[in-house]
């Protein structure tokens, strides 16, 4: 009965190891509506459904998250990856954003990017 415990030991340890997911490139450019259209370049060692990078984010100077890009699947096979958000509006005198990412067993944590918004 002792190679179950182990088995899922070691599945849990793999899993862990991924690590946290990094946002290696983000852009912004300006939709013409009022909007910005944002993409995200991301890298995580994604091991499957059990851990994976889930989601990314925009966030504004004080905090405030302005758009969220779930990611539907894991990307075992694909990395880095890049998606891209729409419909993303940014408030008067902001000129800069956060583009950071989560996974789904440490949230987020790793690499973010700064993106300098174009003059509007």
């Amino acid at each position: 009965m002792r190679a179950p415990t182990f088995l899922f030991l070691a599945v849990a340890a793999g899993s862990a190891m991924a690590g946290e997911v990094d946002v290696v490139d983000a852009e912004a450019r300006p939709a013409g509506n009022g909007t910005w259209r944002f993409s995200a370049t991301l890298r995580h060692a994604d091991t499957g459904w059990d851990h994976y990078a889930d989601r990314w984010e925009v966030v504004a100077p004080d905090g405030t998250v302005l758009g969220v890009r779930e990611l539907a699947h894991p990307h075992v096979n694909e990395q880095p990856f890049t998606r891209s958000l729409s419909g993303v509006r940014i408030p008067q005198g902001v000129k800069r954003v956060t583009v950071r990412a989560r996974d789904s067993v440490h949230g987020f944590g790793g690499r973010a990017v700064t993106v300098d918004l174009p003059e509007r």
